[in-house]
This record gives structure tokens, sequence and C-alpha cells, in this order.
């Protein structure tokens, strides 16, 4: 992997984290989020992320694709933060759902 691939993917990931970032400050401020729509939005983008590793993955294992090992490797592992962290959201979501429903009335 060169210079040039390392920083265009330095930028991907910046230009995603002020992205995220910016979403996070719009849809708090405004009062009206639908939390179903905002969850099923991040559910979307993992499965996204997921399936675009998994395509590049399969094209660099049959040579169809112009993409390096490396860069295969990091959409494999965006893949898998994005689900992990969203794998605790859910746990979290859970363990909030048993305590309320363990609350005396």
């Amino acid at each position: 992997m060169n210079d040039m691939n390392i920083n265009r993917m330095l930028a991907e990931m910046r230009a995603m984290s002020l992205e995220a970032g910016n979403r996070v400050q719009e849809t708090g401020s405004s009062g009206n989020t639908d939390f179903s729509a905002l969850l099923r939005q991040t559910i979307d983008s993992v499965n996204g992320s997921q399936q675009t590793a998994r395509t590049m993955a399969e094209a660099f294992e049959t040579g169809e694709s112009g993409a390096s090992l490396a860069e295969v490797m990091l959409a494999s592992q965006k893949a898998s933060v994005s689900f992990q962290a969203m794998l605790q959201v859910r746990n979290k979501l859970v363990d909030a759902y048993k305590d309320v429903m363990n609350m005396p009335i």
C-alpha cells in the first residue's frame, strides 16, 4: 500500500468521523428525533458496510478487482467495528428494558 492509498483512507475516515459527529448534533438538537428511524438507519449502515466488505473480499479472491489486500482488510475491519458497536448498543438497550420491566409499580 503506497502513501497515496494511506492518505486517501485517512481522509475518508476523517470525513466519516466528521459526518457522524454532525449527524448526531443535527438529530440531537431537533428534539423530534424518531428513535426507531435512527436505529433503522444505523442498522442499514452497518449492513451496507458488511455487504461492501463481502463484495470487496469476493472480488479480491477471484482477482476481478483492482483492490489491494490492505483495502479489503480495512473494509472488513470497518464492518467488524461497526457491527461490534451496534451489538453493544443492543446489549445496553436490552439491559435498560430489563431494568424497566423489573421496576416495582
